[in-house]
């Protein structure tokens, strides 16, 4: 149960509000049941829970920016610059409104429907089942509804991919169907890159051009841009785990999911797209960025989802997606919102069109615990003009999570009496050693380095790992950088044929993190001899 908002939770408040940095606000203009007070305690309250370095918030209300504020340091370093209102983070899966956005101007102008084939603009388009290619819309690439599993292809993606989005496309039709389409939800990246390949197909563009040029500069949004911040960019904020040397040029680190996750923004140019949004896509400098037919296009509901665990707290009794949107009943309201996590940073977007309220939460750190807490408290507060203690409900949650975990792992993860780990001879360890293909990820080696075996990904800069040995051809591989979303480690079981030789393996992520979908895997011995890792 989540009790009250504790009164007693004040901090210094005076103290927080001098931490906090370049602040525009008309606090006579705030949405009724919120307050600069109380915006400002929550925030503090959740980044001394979460241990959050910076956050940036804003606040819409009736078409202008009434708050707009950062908090804390840009980077993990103490010593590390404040966040203010222009400090840049990326944004990840809150990109999807803009591709999403970006489709919808070419529905505005006459070049695409929402029902159209994608054969039809995209001859080459392919997908496992035949008769679902044939079918297949444009809308259906925006709904999460394609009857691809959890996560699919995001291999592709994350982890250190260096995969393009062509090669993407070429790998779509050995992706495997988990159900049937159009039937159940399960959240895809993979098909939003398809989305911002149909708009570079229809506008002879590349994704990144279209999005800088008819979105973020046609409606002024400051401090965003479509691609990732180079060296001389100072505002920059630093994810959790990520370093704060940025690269000379920009050249994308992973090159395929610019269009499901891609942009970088600050909470002023996040607070501009919010104004857009509510506003019927007429931007604040007064140009017409897309209509507001095609807005509630995007806001309307094209695939229903389950219910969250907080329903009963938030009088919840739907939850749906839209193209690029989810959306929910909250206390009464259509509540719209999308959040998004990359780079070891989370990011929140959030709208209840009935109050013409938006709300922007920007986090250099990669717990969604803290911006979920806000987001979720300020929305309550506009919404009912009180709030519950939801930062300590998802506190507790994550502690719960973890001991749930801990217990797990004690009993029946690797290492513990159910399953030891054993040491394997060198002639043992051979029989593994080889290049395995999978059909849509590529090859795959295991090698030997001294006494170990070592695992490689293809078309990764650097996913490696070492491989340690269960009974039975079950082994474990710990990643050497479990940063850049390879962040859990996994099973790999061995398989061999009727003469007992190791034919192939799947794998198994040990975790949460659908992102790496080892389960899609199913790679094949193709040599006893090692491949480059990066053919």
């Amino acid at each position: 149960m989540i009790q009250p908002a504790r009164q007693s939770f004040m901090l210094a408040i005076s103290a927080a509000l001098l931490l906090s940095t370049t602040c525009a606000t008309r606090a006579a203009t705030l949405p009724a049941g919120l307050t600069e007070q109380n915006i400002t305690t929550t925030v503090e309250h959740a980044r001394l829970a979460f241990d959050v370095p910076g956050i940036a918030v804003a606040v819409v209300q009736d078409g202008e920016v009434v708050f707009s504020r950062g908090y804390g340091r840009r980077a993990q370093d103490s010593a590390s610059a404040p966040v203010d209102t222009r400090t840049m983070f990326a944004i990840g899966s809150n990109t999807k409104e803009f591709t999403a956005t970006a489709l919808a101007q070419l529905v505005d102008q006459g070049k695409l429907k929402w029902n159209d084939r994608i054969i039809d603009h995209m001859p080459e388009f392919r997908v496992a089942d035949p008769s679902i290619t044939r079918d297949f819309r444009v809308s259906d690439l925006l709904t999460h509804h394609s009857g691809m599993g959890l996560g699919a292809g995001d291999l592709m993606l994350f982890s250190h991919s260096t995969f393009t989005r062509p090669e993407v496309l070429a790998g779509l039709p050995f992706m495997p169907f988990t159900a049937s389409f159009r039937s159940e939800y399960a959240y895809n990246n993979l098909l939003y890159v398809v989305a911002g390949a149909l708009v570079e197909r229809m506008t002879g563009q590349s994704w990144e051009e279209v999005v800088q040029k008819h979105l973020i500069d046609a409606a002024s949004l400051p401090a965003c841009q479509s691609t990732p911040p180079v060296k001389g960019q100072t505002n920059v904020a630093t994810g959790e785990g990520e370093s704060t040397v940025l690269p000379e040029r920009s050249a994308l680190r992973l090159p395929a999911v610019a269009p499901a996750g891609g942009i970088w923004c600050s909470a002023d140019g996040v607070a501009r797209w919010a104004q857009t949004y509510l506003n019927g896509g007429r931007a604040p400098n007064g140009q017409q960025i897309f209509s507001q037919t095609s807005r509630d296009a995007l806001w309307a509901p094209h695939g229903l989802l389950p219910l969250p665990d907080t329903a009963d707290a938030t009088k919840t009794h739907f939850r749906a997606y839209g193209y690029g949107w989810f959306m929910e009943d909250f206390f009464g309201l259509k509540r719209v919102w999308h959040t998004g996590t990359i780079g070891g940073m989370v990011s929140y977007v959030t709208f209840l069109p009935e109050r013409k309220s938006g709300i922007v939460v920007l986090t250099n750190h990669d717990d969604p615990g803290a911006t979920y807490a806000i987001a979720t408290t300020l929305s309550s507060y506009v919404a009912t003009g009180k709030s519950a203690d939801w930062v300590t409900h998802f506190q507790n949650e994550k502690t719960a999570k973890q001991a749930a975990n801990a217990k797990r792992a004690a009993e029946t993860g690797p290492g513990s009496p159910a399953r030891p780990f054993i040491t394997l001879s060198h002639d043992a360890q051979q029989d593994y050693v080889g290049t395995y293909r999978d059909d849509w990820r590529g090859p795959i080696t295991i090698s030997r380095r001294g006494a170990d075996l070592r695992m490689s990904f293809s078309h990764a800069d650097g996913l490696t790992g070492t491989l340690s040995a269960l009974p039975h051809d079950l082994f474990i591989v710990r990643w050497d950088d479990r940063g850049q979303d390879a962040d859990d480690d996994s099973y790999v079981q061995f398989e061999r044929d009727v003469s007992g030789q190791i034919s192939g393996m799947k794998m198994q992520v040990i975790g949460s993190d659908f992102s790496f979908d080892a389960q899609d895997l199913h790679p094949k011995k193709v040599s006893s001899t090692p491949e480059a890792p990066n053919p």
